[in-house]
């Protein structure tokens, strides 16, 4: 593991927009082309403000927080990844978002992939780290990962629980899927939205909604449609990936290095899944000199 200082200090301004009556909460920065990061659970775009200074030059980076999570309204939905993908939509319609590339990462990948692939010709690029680029079975899980679903998954039975313990499920997940320990001031900034009971629905549903590997559920599906519109696609794609990683296995880079076209791949070394909490400075280096590439 690459040792980075890393701040805890969130600089960027904070901004709403109305979004289907729920106001959604999205930190910016810079100007030009959009660049939209989309985090993933259970974090929120507090993931994102060691990457944005090394970008903020290049374009006007935009990251959201999902609905309800982070400083987003926690409207009476079901938080299905088709409800994120509506949310998600219909926010960059707002903004009048064009010429988009789009930094997504875990389940903020499924959303900004399916959105990426209806609308190629709003999207100028795509880079991703530890995404869901195609359809994996049980088997392609890594280590981590399995481990990591066989303990929270057995809480499912338990709904109540989940719904009422965000915070206890974030620690967990946050603890298990990077190398570095966070501090608490940073571990507060993750646990905040789900300190009260009742919003850790999002969580349920991630849970509940994770592929499994049989083309069945709809997350299965819908990888599976827009993957394979990824390996037609031509727009420019950036592939950051980490060793031994959570959902990006070396299985997945050796594939999309063989079948996605267009495809630049960067090796960040020694992580688990939430390598923007460890190291990035390599991370954003590398986005940046992508993004330059864009241009030329």
């Amino acid at each position: 593991m690459t040792s980075e200082k890393v701040s805890a200090s969130c600089p960027y301004s904070s901004h709403y927009v109305d979004v289907y009556g729920s106001k959604m909460h999205y930190l910016e920065e810079g100007e030009g082309d959009p660049i939209v990061f989309l985090h993933g659970i259970p974090t929120s775009s507090y993931l994102w403000r060691n990457i944005i200074p090394y970008v903020a030059s290049l374009g006007r980076c935009i990251a959201p927080d999902l609905v309800g999570m982070g400083k987003s309204d926690k409207p009476d939905i079901e938080y299905t990844i088709s409800d994120h993908i509506r949310y998600i939509e219909k926010f960059i319609e707002v903004l009048q978002l064009d010429n988009i590339v789009f930094f997504l990462h875990g389940w903020g990948s499924v959303i900004g992939l399916d959105y990426a692939m209806r609308h190629e010709k709003k999207c100028k690029g795509i880079a991703v780290y530890e995404s869901f680029l195609k359809p994996f079975h049980k088997e392609d899980l890594s280590l981590p990962l399995h481990e990591q679903l066989i303990v929270l998954q057995n809480e499912k039975a338990s709904a109540e629980k989940l719904v009422n313990e965000g915070m206890r499920f974030v620690d967990r997940m946050l603890s298990q899927g990077m190398m570095r320990k966070l501090t608490d001031i940073e571990k507060q900034q993750y646990q905040e939205p789900f300190s009260k009971p009742g919003t850790g629905k999002p969580l349920q549903q991630y849970l509940r909604e994770f592929p499994r590997g049989d083309n069945k559920s709809v997350v299965d599906k819908l990888i599976d449609h827009y993957s394979k519109r990824l390996i037609h696609s031509k727009l420019p794609k950036l592939m950051l990936y980490s060793v031994p990683g959570f959902i990006t296995t070396m299985e997945t880079v050796i594939w999309a290095k063989e079948t996605v076209p267009n495809l630049e791949l960067v090796d960040i070394g020694e992580e688990l899944h939430f390598a923007q909490e460890s190291c990035p400075k390599l991370m954003g280096e590398a986005l940046s000199i992508w993004l330059q590439g864009l241009d030329v």
